[in-house]
């Protein structure tokens, strides 16, 4: 009976060590996503839609999804911004308001929230749903639908 006590003891205790584990590294995600979006905010706040589309992933698998239906490919994404968003008075300043960040599998997560953008030419906002995965050691967006 011991022995049954102790082997349950260990099972039980190796499990709350992986689960903390398992909810470190999510924290590090997290944390790390965050950044990105945060880098990205400030790129679009300094007017470098290039610096902003840093966060995107550059290929031509980059998907798209807004009031203009689906667009395919990093560079297409980049030009469409640069065309609805000419100016500095177009960008304004952006602030995004995260609702949720959770994970799809081992390297993916979701993102769930709005955008604010205030600006000479007419405040816009709306929702956002973005798919990041880890790549190359870099978290990308890969798939990003706005509204």
């Amino acid at each position: 009976m011991k022995t049954l006590f102790i082997i349950c003891c260990f099972l039980l205790s190796n499990s709350l060590v992986a689960q903390k584990s398992r909810s470190d590294t999510n924290n590090i995600h997290i944390k790390a996503i965050r950044q990105v979006l945060e880098t990205q905010q400030d790129a679009w706040n300094n007017f470098n839609l290039e610096g902003f589309m840093e966060g995107y992933w550059k290929n031509d698998s980059l998907q798209f999804y807004g009031s203009n239906g689906i667009t395919n490919g990093w560079q297409k994404t980049l030009n469409n911004y640069k065309k609805g968003y000419p100016s500095q008075a177009h960008t304004g300043r952006l602030q995004f308001t995260l609702k949720s960040i959770m994970p799809i599998e081992k390297q993916s997560y979701y993102v769930m929230g709005s955008y604010h953008l205030t600006r000479s030419v007419g405040n816009a906002e709306g929702d956002f749903l973005l798919v990041l995965k880890k790549i190359d050691g870099a978290w990308k967006i890969i798939a990003d639908m706005s509204n």
